[in-house]
């Protein structure tokens, strides 16, 4: 299994781009001071009035924007180092110990390897990304190599999982929904975490190749730190932004069973991964959904509020093998395919 790390590595001077990454793309986004910024403490200071502040951002950011970067969120940042070290430490192993779990297919709970992507116009290409996707919570899948992935991952995923509730049930205050009202319907102690490292090397046409193209996240709230290297873009009225989030924060996007659970309030919006000629880029990305066994439809109180439901349900974990294997019906994604068109 030879990844994007080492064709970049073993070719002294790459010149271009080889033909199998083929993606013409327009790499460059407007930069923006806009994109929230939502301080996570003032949710636990234990003044009301600073609780309450956080409550109305979030709500805000959350059905305004789809993303935010969240600071002072309390997760230790030589845990974050830990996470980047180990996951370098794993993409640093030699192939044939990599090899092993290369995808038997797409639900495996542990795979590693590159991409092959297939466009609306049937033209296949193959990401600039060599990733590891592991499924972490309600059950706890990991290599056994290197030694130091397992203990920094149950650290990660645990720290994460509790930021994540937290920040759901702030959510469903902002929806103004009975407390305990989210947490229950999607059995969210039983919440699916999936995890992924992304190692994106220099691209000699950063022009002619991709990270990730655009897309949504299936879950309900997607995690994503990075090593300082930029390269994630987001979507928002039309137009192409870059986030240049700070160290140690998390940039947190509301996912797509959160826009159907808000009954289209919150709002999962389309984001892609580009990349550079100068230096790797590092990001690992946890995300957080519903139970594997709910069934995710607009929340009954949101949808009657309304007047009617805006999404058909579906089995969560039905939702992420569509998304896995056909995430394209003409030229609709599994999120739009899920919209109950208006009655003429």
């Amino acid at each position: 299994m030879e990844g994007v790390k080492v064709l970049s590595e073993s070719s002294a001077v790459l010149k271009s781009v080889p033909s199998k990454f083929n993606f013409v793309n327009e790499p460059t986004a407007l930069n923006s001071d806009s994109i929230p910024i939502i301080d996570f403490s003032l949710l636990t200071s234990g003044h009301p009035h600073q609780r309450s502040r956080f409550i109305q951002e979030l709500g805000k950011a959350c059905q305004e924007w789809g993303f935010f970067i969240l600071v002072n969120h309390g997760i230790p940042e030589n845990e974050m180092k830990a996470m980047f070290e180990a996951a370098t430490e794993f993409f640093n192993m030699p192939a044939e110990e990599k090899l092993q779990y290369e995808p038997k297919n797409a639900s495996d709970p542990i795979k590693c390897g590159n991409f092959n992507v297939t466009d609306t116009s049937n033209h296949t290409f193959t990401l600039w990304r060599d990733y590891l996707k592991l499924y972490v919570h309600p059950e706890f899948h990991c290599p056994l190599k290197p030694d130091s992935l397992r203990e920094a991952l149950l650290n990660y995923s645990e720290r994460t999982r509790k930021l994540a509730r937290a920040l759901l049930e702030a959510i469903s205050e902002t929806l103004e929904l009975e407390k305990g009202y989210m947490e229950e319907t999607l059995n969210l102690e039983s919440l699916f975490q999936l995890f992924a490292a992304n190692w994106y090397p220099p691209c000699p046409q950063p022009d002619r190749a991709i990270g990730i193209p655009p897309h949504t996240d299936h879950g309900l709230l997607t995690f994503l730190i990075h090593n300082g290297v930029a390269g994630l873009q987001i979507q928002h009225n039309g137009d192409w932004f870059n986030v240049n989030s700070p160290q140690n924060s998390i940039l947190v996007n509301t996912s797509d069973q959160l826009e159907i659970f808000s009954n289209g309030r919150c709002k999962s919006l389309m984001h892609r991964a580009v990349l550079n000629n100068e230096k790797t880029r590092i990001s690992i990305v946890v995300a957080n959904g519903p139970s594997p066994n709910a069934i995710v439809g607009p929340a009954q109180p949101l949808a009657a509020r309304d007047g009617r439901a805006s999404y058909l349900p579906m089995k969560y974990m039905e939702y992420i093998e569509k998304q896995l294997t056909k995430s394209q019906v003409n030229g609709k994604s599994i999120l739009e395919q899920m919209m109950i068109q208006d009655e003429k």
